[in-house]
């Protein structure tokens, strides 16, 4: 028997960070087109010069290059630069959705603090870059949980909310105390908010990656370090791709998924804290 997903048709998807031409994002976004949803795809406008090696070759316009890829595959793409920290700006965001759309159904909170300074000892770590973690990753969340949920309450459709973590809110290791307590806050917050949404019929979830290998992932360069990462600590042997992370959200958006809700999913193809005894 082949298990096909439903719940797709007629329905609008919002996903944040979803810019970069290898990420997870983009993966989640051409996903849910392909499974029959038009599409919001946002980013933050960064200027082209910071844009990746193999994107400038590429020519690669960020989320207008995403919402090109939604638009041939037979849906409806909204591009928007929108900053989640800014809850004016996620109000407005909210505003434009529905002035194109009527409705959202789908929200995948996927924008995320690029990895940066921060990951430093907790001595170390200025409190500038704390507060701009916490306030992309975890204050970001809240805002577009918040605004979508009141808008989704009001129109009575029910919806799904999917919040990108991390595996990183599990390992807790050293260096990551910005990054990691974001996420795990937001793993707590799901909870709560799947508890306070679901009389309204909306569910919400958190979908925890591993290592993926996106361009995020590039300060790690590709040899033997990596090589030896991924051999050490991922009990399947292989990184993760954006797919793997967009195929389960999609899952978790469907009508095969009605009954999950408030559950943290890790996605990380066995990944421990510790190097793993593999020869």
């Amino acid at each position: 028997m082949t298990l096909a997903l439903t719940g797709f048709e007629g329905k609008v998807a919002v996903v944040t960070g979803a810019g970069r031409m290898r990420s997870i994002g983009r993966s989640i976004a051409v996903s849910l087109a392909r499974a029959g949803c038009d599409v919001v795809v946002t980013g933050s406008g960064k200027s082209p010069d910071l844009y990746p090696e193999d994107e400038k070759e590429a020519g690669w316009r960020d989320i207008a290059s995403v919402a090109d890829e939604i638009r041939a595959l037979g849906r409806r793409a909204l591009p928007v630069v929108s900053d989640v920290a800014d809850p004016d700006a996620v109000e407005a965001l909210a505003d434009q959705v529905n002035s194109e759309f009527g409705h959202a159904d789908f929200i995948i909170n996927n924008a995320g603090s690029t990895r940066g300074p921060d990951r430093i000892p907790v001595v170390d770590l200025p409190v500038s870059e704390w507060r701009k973690v916490i306030d992309i990753n975890l204050n970001g969340t809240l805002y577009m949980c918040r605004t979508f949920a009141q808008r989704m309450i009001a129109q009575g459709r029910g919806g799904v909310m999917i919040n990108i973590s991390t595996v990183g809110s599990r390992l807790l290791a050293p260096a990551t105390a910005a990054y990691a307590t974001s996420k795990v806050a937001v793993n707590g917050l799901s909870v709560i908010l799947a508890g306070e949404l679901g009389q309204y019929g909306i569910r919400v979830n958190v979908v925890a990656p591993g290592l993926i290998d996106t361009s995020r992932m590039d300060d790690m360069g590709r040899g033997d370090t990596w090589n030896g990462y991924v051999r050490t600590r991922i009990a399947l042997g292989r990184a993760g791709t954006g797919d793997d992370i967009a195929e389960t959200v999609a899952f978790l958006c469907s009508d095969q998924a009605s009954w999950i809700s408030g559950q943290t999913i890790f996605v990380d193809g066995g990944m421990n804290g510790n190097p793993l005894r593999r020869g």
